[in-house]
């Protein structure tokens, strides 16, 4: 059999799937929890419930993983210094050293001024021992990349530390945007390393040989080469996966994929049966870089988002905690911690207080990891100690540290990761009425009775409120997502929020009522849809299809998807000089500016370099049997009397390489 390996690190859990690569059967499919302290403990659990038997078989192993997206939120990743050329940066780029020298280009190519090498060569030397990665942006370098290079080949005779340059990441126009995307990658790149390591390290062991693919934030693949070179291309990777699963699974073209995950819900649109991509490039943690991906919206809203009940209300905070029907497996003494709370009066709230400062007698706090760098203080110190020794909610540990400033503490080393909390989840409610139970549903039970009783409900009608409250968060953002696709808009005023409320939450007012009707179909991806996702089509006046093996579509998507690469060259016709019929013409690609005395010339010269540079580069990723189409993107405009209303003015050269993963034959 000819079979692949595909593997989803999310936010909560790591799935895996083995599929029949010919046939596209699904013959194995598992879900174990992420271990994000160490990825590789989830990956393994997880690839450790499927059949075996068929490990001998793989030809293929394809990842996609979080781990980047994570990992610029969460600021981390190596040190790095940066060469800045030929224009002042953003200094809010989080990078450790950085210069700015003389150089760069201008629109048409030429210099600006002379490249300080010397400048750049002291910088290197000077802090060579202080970082572990260079990156280098050059004004304009999209015009010109010259600086770049000749920056590059100067350094690497000076340094073994890895060197990025902004224009191998990217064709655009955008300093800024450029200038980050080359540091973020810079970053990057051990923190990708490790996981490929350790990931290879995981199949070693299971006897599985085969080559390993990384998903890219546009739901493509690339190697494990490749994805060492240009890691900042696997941000947003698991959400762009869960899109190229769900056209997998159903055929559609065109739809609305909604991902409910533990952690979040994404929701992504399915164009021509490929994702709709940011244009602009992805935003991540603040940061606009020049990474192509998928167009998603993400909220936080999943199956272990904290339910808070407080001021008579019911709340959904995007927090992720522990549900208790998964501590009730990993701590035994929950279900009698919270009898004991069940036999307590209920404590008093402060109607004033902020939901996301709320805590409720049926949360605990368990140890989760130490955070290098990071220094306790005493009062933090004997709280982490406290619940090393097992979960406690704060009445326990305020029995013990009596001090004001003690939720300050715990909510700082819960920021931190440091602690972690136990909380009731939509997923407890989901294990309390008995309609999804995966884990101990004794936790959520009670936890579901106690929370109930302080709203004056049956356990029944809290459980039906939470659901309810998910369903009304997921139209929600969805109509917003829509909306946003529509007009590029995300901010209402007074009357369009009103029709965006009663539109997803099915309101009415006192003299009128909307309601919405989609023209594409939604596709749910994740375990928990269906118990969700038809109540939002049916407000929403459109089919739902919830395909087999949806509970692991992202994993599904992982292994399904191909390898593409494009790459772009811009050809700039000057008018001002002889026939304007065929003009000479400034060529500028990723690796040369170029004069051509004709267009025509220009244009031949240009697809065929554009397609060898695809084609070479989908090679490079793994790709075999590789198709290139090669495309002229023509921008015209009228110049005024006498130069014709539809002049040519930009040819845009774009060559999409496509290809299926190599596959190992034993």
């Amino acid at each position: 059999m000819n079979l692949g390996l595909g593997i989803d690190t999310g936010g909560t859990y790591t799935d895996s799937v083995i599929i029949d690569l010919d046939s596209g059967r699904i013959l194995s499919k598992s879900k174990a929890l992420t271990t994000r302290s160490d990825l590789t403990i989830g990956i393994a659990d997880s690839l450790d419930h499927l059949d075996r038997s068929l490990f001998y078989e793989i030809r293929l192993v394809s990842v996609s993983s979080t781990l980047a997206t994570n990992s610029v939120v969460e600021g981390k990743g190596c040190r790095v210094g940066l060469i800045v050329v030929g224009r002042a940066f953003d200094r809010s780029i989080p990078v450790e050293e950085v210069i700015e020298i003389e150089g760069g280009h201008d629109l048409e190519g030429e210099p600006n001024g002379e490249l300080d090498l010397e400048a750049a060569r002291g910088f290197v030397l000077r802090v060579r021992d202080r970082v572990d990665a260079f990156a280098i942006s050059s004004y304009l370098s999209v015009r010109n990349p010259g600086h770049e290079i000749s920056l590059k080949q100067t350094m690497s005779s000076l340094t073994s530390n890895p060197i990025v340059c902004g224009h191998e990441l990217s064709s655009s126009l955008g300093f800024n945007e450029r200038t980050v995307t080359a540091v973020l990658n810079a970053k990057l790149i051990p923190i990708i390393s490790d996981l490929i390591v350790s990931v290879k390290k995981v199949l070693k062991e299971r006897r599985v040989e085969a080559p390993l693919m990384i998903v890219k934030g546009d739901g493509s693949l690339m190697g494990e080469i490749v994805s060492k070179e240009r890691p900042v291309e696997t941000i947003l990777s698991g959400p762009a996966a869960s899109l190229t699963g769900a056209m997998f699974l159903t055929g559609e073209q065109e739809a609305v994929v909604i991902d409910v995950g533990g952690t979040t819900t994404d929701i992504g649109i399915l164009r021509k049966g490929k994702p709709r991509l940011d244009s602009e490039g992805a935003l991540i943690g603040g940061w606009r870089t020049r990474v192509k991906a998928a167009d998603i919206s993400t909220s936080g809203i999943g199956g272990d988002s904290r339910v808070i009940v407080h001021d008579g209300r019911i709340h959904l905070a995007p927090l992720r905690v522990v549900p208790l029907c998964i501590a009730g497996e990993l701590y035994p003494e929950i279900s009698e911690k919270l009898e004991e709370v069940m036999s307590l009066p209920p404590t008093p709230q402060s109607p004033h207080l902020d939901v996301s400062r709320v805590d409720q007698a049926i949360d605990f706090f368990v140890f989760s990891k130490e955070i290098q760098g990071y220094s306790l203080s005493e009062q933090e110190a004997r709280l982490v100690e406290l619940v090393k020794s097992g979960p406690m909610s704060m009445r326990e540990i305020g029995k013990t540290i009596r001090d004001r400033m003690l939720y300050v503490s715990a909510r700082r080393l819960e920021e931190m990761g440091i602690i972690q909390r136990i909380g009731l989840t939509p997923t407890d409610v989901l294990h309390a009425e008995g309609s999804y139970v995966e884990y101990d549903p004794e936790p959520s039970r009670i936890g579901v009775e106690i929370e109930a009783r302080l709203l004056g409900m049956s356990p029944e009608e809290f459980c039906c409120a939470v659901k309810n409250a998910v369903i009304d968060k997921i139209a929600t953002e969805l109509v917003k997502k829509l909306v946003y696709e529509e007009t590029g808009e995300t901010t209402y005023c007074r009357v369009a929020a009103d029709f965006l409320d009663k539109t997803a939450r099915l309101g009415t007012g006192i003299d009128y009522m909307c309601r919405l009707h989609l023209n594409k179909k939604i596709v749910g991806i994740g375990a928990p849809v269906a118990t969700y996702l038809p109540a939002v089509a049916e407000r929403l006046g459109t089919g739902l299809v919830l395909p087999e093996h949806m509970e692991v579509g992202n994993a599904v998507g992982a292994i399904t998807g191909s390898i593409i690469e494009s790459v772009e060259i811009v050809i700039i016709p000057n008018l001002a000089l002889g026939d304007t019929q065929d003009p000479p013409c400034t060529l500028h690609s990723q690796t040369e500016k170029r004069e051509f005395l004709k267009l025509t010339d220009a244009i031949e010269y240009a697809r065929r370099a554009a397609s060898e540079m695809a084609s070479s580069r989908a090679v490079s990723s793994g790709a075999d049997d590789v198709e290139v189409v090669v495309e002229n993107r023509d921008t015209c405009m009228g110049l005024g009397k006498g130069w014709g209303e539809d002049t040519l003015v930009e040819v845009k050269i774009v060559a999409t390489a496509v290809g299926k993963p190599y596959q190992f034959f034993v």
